[in-house]
């Protein structure tokens, strides 16, 4: 197997591009190469003046190509704290220790996010990693600047603070320090069991009634879930994970993330049922997203691993994105439109009212804040 270069269009045309994606087979990656992981294909980066494809030059030894292995660079950031002024989440600030996530969820959103670095949103986005070892230190400075106003920080909504390699690098540990010492309050989203290695702090931080914890769970099938999110923690872990934070005295709950119609929506009772089986006491759900590069990434998988569905899921995702893929309009993009999508919003409705789950947050409070020295802070005399 080679490979060739070839001039890309400056022009992001969706449709074309999944067309494309799809029918090109020059950037499939063979299954053994890709083992462990959820994508498919691995397309050069939109951005890029240039693509790279394998071709078959006829000789009857083929180059072998090594599996895609994990690798994990140094991000320099100049600030860990990233603001947003969306109308339809609610936090304003978020702060995300990794670029990249080796979960591998195959419907991740945040998966076009890796072509500001000049890679792609298939395979590169799962394995080529980026830490920001320096997150903690960075995060204290800014909360020690004079006209810095404390608001409850969100971790884990782009890409997963407890992925594996947080295990190694520990940066979402050191973070929660700084934090956990400054009383800042803070929300967590995760699909890893590994937040239980932090309920020293979480509990702490608990007590003064700064942080909750939401865990994702997208499908309780474990055949599923292993081959649309290869490297998160199981079903069953998480839900344990909910029992012992919960147990401890920390606020969580359970998002159903995404609903994915034809393929997952049949499942929101039992997730939901067993989530309040261990105490949860919150719910809320995101319906599946398909931002640009995720559309032909997940279409391919669906086509690999449930062909016979392919037509039926994306003709109801298109039913509740008026025709289209996607639709970012703020409002609707995290429900949809239409009758479908109607229909999944009253059931899981009436799901939390049967099983008494709240569909509101309360907020952490605020008022325990006490910002950390500066880095230049000059010392007092007395």
């Amino acid at each position: 197997m080679n490979n060739h270069n070839q001039d890309m269009s400056p022009g992001y045309n969706h449709a074309d591009v999944t067309r494309q994606l799809l029918a090109d087979q020059s950037i499939k990656v063979d299954k053994t190469r890709r083992r462990g992981r959820a994508a498919g294909l691995n397309p050069s980066g939109r951005y890029e003046i240039q693509s790279r494809h394998g071709f078959d030059d006829g000789w009857e030894t083929l180059e072998q190509l090594e599996p895609f292995k994990t690798d994990v660079q140094v991000e320099r950031a100049r600030s860990v704290i990233t603001r947003n002024t969306s109308p339809d989440i609610p936090f304003d600030r978020s702060i995300n220790p990794y670029r990249g996530c080796e979960h591998g969820c195959i419907y991740c959103f945040a998966r076009p996010s890796h072509a500001h670095v000049g890679l792609s949103s298939g395979l590169d986005f799962e394995s080529k990693l980026f830490a920001k070892p320096d997150a903690a230190r960075l995060l204290k400075r800014e909360l020690a600047k004079d006209n810095y106003i404390p608001k409850s920080i969100a971790i884990g909504t782009n890409t997963d603070p407890y992925q594996p390699i947080e295990r190694k690098m520990r940066i979402m540990r050191q973070i929660l320090e700084v934090l956990a010492e400054a009383k800042h309050p803070i929300g967590i989203v995760t699909k890893s069991a590994l937040v239980l290695r932090d309920i020293d702090i979480l509990s702490q931080m608990a007590q003064d009634g700064l942080v909750k914890v939401a865990l994702s769970i997208t499908t309780i099938d474990r055949k599923l879930a292993r081959a649309m999110e290869p490297r998160a923690s199981t079903p069953t872990k998480r839900l344990e994970a909910l029992d012992t934070l919960k147990k401890a005295g920390i606020p969580t709950s359970i998002m159903i993330a995404p609903v994915i119609p034809g393929l997952t929506d049949f499942e929101i009772e039992r997730i939901l049922d067993s989530a309040h089986s261990v105490g949860v006491e919150q719910a809320s759900y995101i319906l599946l997203r398909l931002p640009r590069e995720v559309s032909p990434l997940f279409r391919d998988w669906l086509l690999r691993h449930y062909p016979d569905r392919y037509r039926h899921v994306m003709s109801l995702i298109r039913s509740m994105r008026g025709g289209k893929d996607y639709d970012a309009e703020f409002g609707s993009r995290m429900r949809g439109n239409g009758p479908y999508a109607w229909q999944i919003k009253r059931r899981f409705e009436m799901t939390c009212k049967r099983l008494g789950l709240s569909k509101r947050f309360s907020t952490p409070r605020t008022d325990l804040f006490t910002a950390p020295e500066g880095e230049n802070t000059q010392l007092k005399l007395f």
